[in-house]
């Protein structure tokens, strides 16, 4: 996970306006351009919605969900070890990926599908902000800005999605057979090699 690239922090001396800057940096890069396993998530998500609406209501889901978790596994409410939350969070991957070939329109019941996996991705967000580490005194304030740092590196995901696809193409009628089949087969193969890769290795 991307919590390797990043070491524990002093942040004892700071400011709470520093702190906020700092976690807000570090949820974003944990997404932009550290977070693989989240980026290809959230553009599975991305692929099979057919409006913004769509895309938002799914997104305000998994947000909500993961935002859940991290404050639960962070207060040491709840607490799954990585590698049983890994390859949970990549067979996710897989599911919402597999689903984009398999169905051309979105069904309602998607959103409480992904609500249920933001709150897996939750726990993967709060495994890495362990290892970071969260300075005592401004505990909450560090824990609100990496998740609004995450959500605004995912909203990046979105848009630079849309800007390169889904505003020139997405109402083409060769879309979904040219983009997003494809495009959910390369991420399914990735998905499903880091399942393997994370329960055996």
């Amino acid at each position: 996970m991307t919590a390797a690239f990043f070491h524990p922090l002093d942040l004892s001396n700071i400011s709470r306006l520093d702190v906020s800057w700092v976690y807000l940096k570090l949820g974003y890069t944990h997404i932009l351009p550290l977070g693989l396993d989240h980026i290809l998530f959230v553009l599975g998500l991305f692929l099979l919605s057919n409006n913004i609406r769509q895309l938002l209501s799914q997104v305000t889901a998994f947000t909500i969900a993961h935002s859940i978790t991290l404050g639960l596994a962070m207060y040491e409410i709840v607490s799954i070890p990585s590698f049983i939350i890994e390859p949970v969070i990549a067979l996710s991957i897989v599911f919402i990926a597999v689903e984009n070939v398999i169905t051309k329109k979105l069904r309602p019941w998607r959103i409480l599908v992904v609500f249920a996996f933001g709150l897996v991705h939750g726990m993967g967000f709060a495994g890495a902000l362990k290892e970071l580490g969260l300075p005592k005194s401004q505990f909450l304030t560090a824990l609100l800005t990496f998740n609004v740092g995450v959500e605004l590196g995912q909203l990046s995901v979105i848009a630079i999605a849309f800007l390169i696809c889904g505003l020139w193409f997405r109402r083409k009628e060769w879309y979904r057979q040219r983009i997003v089949i494809p495009a959910s087969l390369m991420i399914t193969a990735i998905a499903a090699y880091w399942t393997i890769e994370r329960i055996f290795f």
